[in-house]
Parts: C-alpha cells; structure tokens; sequence
C-alpha cells in the first residue's frame, strides 16, 4: 500500500502557507517593530529592542485621546453586541414561520450589507442633521453600525432555527409550560452557544469598524479612527505598539468568548436532574 501523499497535497499546502503569512505577515511585522529602541523608527532594520514605547504609549500627551477613544469603542461594541443578539433571537424566531412581506423584509435587511459601508455612514450623518439631531458615537454610529451587524446575527439565527427540532417544544407544552417558559427553558439553552457565536460577531465587527463611524461618530473619535488620525501625526513606533496591544486585546476577546461556548456546551451536555423537571 502506497501512503505517499500526492503532490497536489504538498502544492495545496504551500498555497495554505502562503495565505497564512499574507494573513498574519504584517501583524507579526508590527509587533516586531513595536519592541524598537528608544532611538528606533518605523522600519527595519531595528535600532536595538526595548519596551520603550509600550511606556510612552501609556503617556496621555504621547498619543492624544487613544485611551478614551478605546473605552468608548469597547462600550459601542457592547451595546451593539446586545442589541444584535436580541434583534437577532427576536427576528430568527419570527421568521420560522412565514407572514406577508417576510420576504420583502429579509432582503431589505441583506441590502444593507451590499451597499458600500461609507454611503450608509454619509446616509445616517445626513439623516441625523436633517432631523436636528446631535451625531455622536452613541447614537448615530450605533444605528450605522447595526446595519452591519444585524443582518449577520439574523442570517446565522436562521441557520440555527432551520435545523431547530420543534419536538423540544412540543414536548414543553406538553408537559404544561406556557409559552414563556418553553423560549427560557427550552429554546435559549439549545440556542445558547449560537448566541455566543452572534455576540462575538457583534463585538468584533463594531469594535474595529472604521467606515460606518468615519461620518456618525461625532465629535469624539472611537479606536479606529484615532488609529487612523494618528498615522498622519505620529511617525514612531508607538503607533506599532497600539496596534500589537489591541491584537492582544483581540484575541483576548476571542478567547474569552470560546471559553464561554465551551463552557455552555459543557453545561449543556450534563444531564439533568429528575427533579429538575418540577420547574417547568
């Protein structure tokens, strides 16, 4: 029996490679570059290594506003993970039976993924100052970022509804829960680790979000766009050290939200007690 591998494997394997470093490449550039010498500059080769301009980065005057505009992207990435996750629980549920102009309603929900993101953001800004409304990050970005994330929350509650066994619930019913008690007992423990998936996608897409903010943020900047305002003023390394923290700070969020889903999942497959049953 021959187990050499063909060389198609190895050809595919290459191109994988590839495309990993192109992924990867310049944040692993970046983070190298950020641990530059104090005398040190944006390119190699590298004028010694030290942790210099993480301490300057910490240092108000050295960067502007970055640490306020990172509180208050983590905070519109909050609000903006709550809404789509209800948005998207409310609308996957509504959807698992069909109602006049579901259709209609379900493409104009997709439309706004088609549309180029700065038009919806120039759109909201305008819309905000015909109606004498403020522009700020809390209320017109949000609405310009929840045309992003929403229609991903309900296109993935509508992969999770499609394959949802109905049987749970009839078999609640019978039991005698009321209507309330099937979706709290029922449907949003089955649901839950989708809902982790749906959160983390609503995080993630508003907290780097640069185009459905440029015009709907206002006054104050969220992180994107200070990074963005700082590549025009700050010409050291600690720009480098910015973005290798808030890969961290990423992937941080990643595997906050996987061990969450482990979590669950494991606390899903536990049986449950006899007397558990009394609940419902």
């Amino acid at each position: 029996m021959n187990d050499r591998r063909p060389f198609s494997f190895y050809l595919l394997a290459l191109f994988f490679a590839l495309f990993v470093l192109f992924l990867y490449g310049p944040t692993i550039t970046i983070a190298i570059l950020s641990f530059q010498g104090p005398s040190g500059g944006l390119t190699f080769p590298m004028n010694g290594t030290s942790v210099h301009w993480f301490k300057n980065l910490f240092e108000q005057q050295a960067v502007g506003d970055i640490w306020g505009s990172f509180r208050r992207s983590f905070a519109l990435g909050l609000i903006v993970m709550v809404v789509t996750v209800v948005v998207s629980v409310m609308g996957g549920m509504a959807f698992r039976r069909r109602f006049r102009g579901s259709t209609f309603i379900f493409y104009l929900v997709i439309t706004s993924l088609i549309i180029p993101s700065i038009l919806i953001s120039l759109g909201v800004g305008i819309l905000f100052n015909l109606l004498d409304w403020e522009v700020h990050w809390s209320t017109s970005a949000l609405g310009s970022q929840l045309t992003w994330t929403l229609p991903f929350g309900l296109l993935i509650m509508f992969a999770v509804f499609n394959r949802f066994d109905a049987r749970y619930e009839e078999a609640a019913r019978d039991l005698g829960a009321s209507h309330w008690q099937v979706i709290r007992y029922v449907v949003l423990p089955v649901i839950a680790p989708s809902l982790i998936g749906v959160g983390l996608f609503g995080f993630t897409l508003s907290y780097d979000e640069f185009a459905r903010t440029l015009l709907t943020a206002g006054t104050y900047n969220t992180l994107p766009l200070e990074i963005y305002g700082m590549t025009t003023s700050v010409t050291t390394p600690v720009l480098y050290a910015l973005g290798t923290l808030t890969t961290l700070f990423s992937f941080f969020i990643i595997g906050t939200f996987m061990a969450l889903f482990l979590w669950t999942r494991r606390k899903l497959s536990t049986p449950v007690p006899v007397d558990a049953r009394e609940q419902v």
